[in-house]
């Protein structure tokens, strides 16, 4: 191989003949062993030691999800905003049988209970979960944060499972599909939280008070299952700030386990007497 000051022919392929010189080590380099630099060109060999010397870049996804790891992110919240948008997908590509057998109806509570959870996953349309996933942005990434990822997560699916309740108790010969008993779940725990933290509740009296009025005025809106989310809600909300302390921890975990247990309880009174009518 021929070095650029002894010859001008590429140090790679000494039958091409060529004037233009590495800007790191000065070869000659014909066109095929050009890399374009800021400044000049570059051969293959210092392209090669420049890669390995820098610093490696993480991809913008893997920051991401970093991120979204870290301490104090609502990754719950993003996850369920995320699982709601891939099971409405699913149910605009599998036309209604998504929507069947996740939606609940209380007729249906002793062949399909698992739909009075999954339930709160199918929408019935683009409005309609559009608008409980922006309220589960707005009051998720403020809520979370407060009570812990894990308490997040009970606190939603007893939301839920608290609307698909009093749909049974109060409408059974109805069906209900929708986020919004959970939603209302989160509202009821954020107005507890926020009384107990000292905050100003006016605004989310206000928002409640709209949000249920919606659902009294407008046909086809569940407000049965915004007010069980609600009470829901606000009951586990209530347990979380009455066992704040780290002492208080299995008391905390007993007293949300017993409200689920109390649901289920409920359940199956409930059905038992529709049935029995």
């Amino acid at each position: 191989m021929s070095e650029s000051g002894s010859s001008n022919v590429c140090y790679r392929h000494p039958d091409r003949q060529s004037f233009v010189l590495c800007q790191r080590c000065g070869r000659t380099i014909c066109p095929q062993c050009q890399t374009q630099a800021a400044v000049g060109f570059h051969c293959p060999e210092c392209v090669t030691t420049a890669q390995a010397r820098a610093p490696r870049q993480k991809s913008r996804m893997v920051r991401s999800i970093r991120r979204l790891g870290a301490d104090g992110a609502p990754a719950v919240t993003y996850s369920l905003m995320a699982i709601t948008a891939f099971v409405f997908l699913l149910q605009f590509v599998t036309g209604d049988l998504v929507t069947r057998y996740l939606t609940y109806y209380p007729v249906l509570t002793a062949r399909e209970p698992w739909t009075m959870i999954t339930s709160m996953f199918v929408h019935g349309s683009f409005l309609h979960v559009t608008f409980n996933m922006l309220s589960l942005y707005i009051f998720g990434r403020a809520l979370e944060p407060v009570i812990g990822r894990a308490r997040f997560l009970v606190l939603y699916l007893l939301g839920g499972f608290g609307g698909s309740v009093a749909v049974l108790l109060l409408n059974p010969s109805s069906g209900v599909l929708g986020a919004s008993g959970a939603i209302f779940g989160i509202f009821g725990a954020f107005f507890v939280v926020q009384r107990r933290l000292g905050g100003n509740s006016l605004q989310m009296v206000i928002l409640l008070a709209i949000n249920l009025g919606i659902g009294f005025i407008v046909p086809g809106v569940s407000w049965q299952a915004h007010v069980g989310g609600l009470l829901v809600g606000g009951l586990v909300g209530f347990i979380l700030m009455k066992t704040r302390a780290i002492r208080a921890q299995g008391r905390q975990k007993l007293l949300l386990a017993g409200v689920a247990v109390g649901l289920t309880a409920i359940t199956v009174v409930a059905f038992t007497s529709y049935v029995i009518r």
